[in-house]
């Protein structure tokens, strides 16, 4: 089942899907492999605007909105995870709020190479010490002439090794109560005083990058502060809403495959001189994972179209990542059961997805975080 998408959406996404089974697919183990994309992804993304999906026409850009962008990922990380999440945070975590708080100025100088994919866009709130706790973070912005001086360590940066525009959270006044005093920067990879440190040996999503980044003394011009001095936790908060209806569409994309790579299986295998789909144990397996995903994809759309009207949508935006994350492990996880042993090696593609689909209860706030960011909507 769809999402009741226009015609131009479900144009959208049957291009999407076309690239993600002639492109994605073929190539989603090797990214896996050997660590980082094919760079012909990266140019044909590029030459189907996917780089630029919700970025201003005006700015080169495809000025397509949330639910456009859900349901490109869906079909993106249905075929290779790291793809999708590259896109995502690209489109999402970078592009949003560019696009959301930005002045005219910064959005004509930095769009025009971000929907084209010449530079890759980075979001950068994670420390040693602000995980869950974001308002605990310790990098610092002190004003010194007509500049920005930034000092810290981010961790957890995905896209870190492509980025070429990080988007930047510091504390801008450090007596300032946690969540109150951060401001939100956007600082160029040539900035002197950035470097990207160590790449992430991870369980999952190894074609995406995930970096530390380094801030000694790196300097911005104060015409770099994205959104109002101060303020920038809420453009942090206000952000991840989006990010996270972009994680929840990785995790319908995930469980889809899962189904699908499962469907196929149970078909094909034989056990007791019948395929092993003839099984109620396996039929009810794959009943329940349809049944999962459906409302996942249905969740995820629905906060997708709520933040393109404007609305508020973060107790959405939470429910469609809680539920579709634990629904793409629990799927992942029965996909492996369903394949057995073959299901524990790398012959079949449930492996790799078992192993990426965890992902998806940790970045853009853990599963309890979700929980909580609900909770206080229900309660209030």
């Amino acid at each position: 089942m769809d999402f009741a998408l226009d015609q131009e959406l479900t144009l959208v996404r049957d291009m999407a899907r076309d690239f993600a089974e002639k492109e994605l697919f073929p190539r989603a183990a090797k990214h896996d492999r050997q660590e980082h994309l094919d760079p012909e992804v990266y140019a044909k993304l590029a030459e189907l605007g996917l780089w630029g999906l919700t970025a201003p026409e005006e700015c080169g850009g495809s000025g397509l909105g949330n639910l456009a962008l859900a349901t490109v990922l869906i079909e993106l990380n249905r075929g290779c995870a790291s793809t999708g999440v590259t896109v995502s945070v690209h489109n999402s975590l970078v592009g949003a709020p560019l696009k959301r708080f930005g002045s005219k100025e910064q959005q004509q100088t930095w769009f025009p190479r971000l929907a084209t994919g010449e530079i890759l866009g980075a979001y950068c709130l994670t420390e040693p010490n602000a995980g869950s706790d974001a308002a605990a973070l310790r990098t610092t912005a002190k004003l010194v002439g007509g500049d920005y001086v930034l000092d810290g360590t981010k961790l957890f940066v995905t896209n870190g090794t492509e980025a070429g525009l990080f988007i930047v959270y510091a504390r801008t006044d450090p007596s300032a109560a946690k969540a109150n005093g951060i401001s939100a920067f956007l600082v160029p990879r040539d900035t002197k005083g950035l470097r990207v440190g160590k790449k992430e040996k991870k369980t999952g999503i190894r074609g995406s990058s995930t970096t530390e980044v380094v801030f000694e003394g790196a300097r911005v011009p104060a015409a770099n502060l994205l959104g109002e001095k101060n303020r920038g936790f809420q453009v942090a908060m206000d952000t991840l809403d989006g990010g996270r209806i972009g994680i929840a569409a990785q995790a319908v994309g995930i469980g889809q495959a899962c189904l699908e790579a499962s469907a196929k299986y149970a078909k094909e295998r034989q056990q007791f001189g019948r395929p092993i789909g003839d099984f109620q144990a396996i039929q009810w397996k794959l009943a329940d994972m349809s049944t999962q995903i459906e409302a996942s994809r249905l969740l995820t759309l629905s906060a997708a179209w709520l933040r393109d009207q404007n609305e508020p949508c973060g107790q959405q935006a939470a429910q469609a990542k809680l539920f579709a994350s634990k629904t793409a492990n629990f799927c992942a996880d029965e996909a492996v059961q369903i394949h057995g042993g073959a299901g524990y090696t790398d012959e079949f593609p449930v492996e790799r997805l078992f192993r990426d689909a965890r992902i998806t209860e940790i970045y853009e706030g853990a599963t309890d975080i979700q929980r909580i960011v609900i909770a206080r909507k229900v309660l209030a």
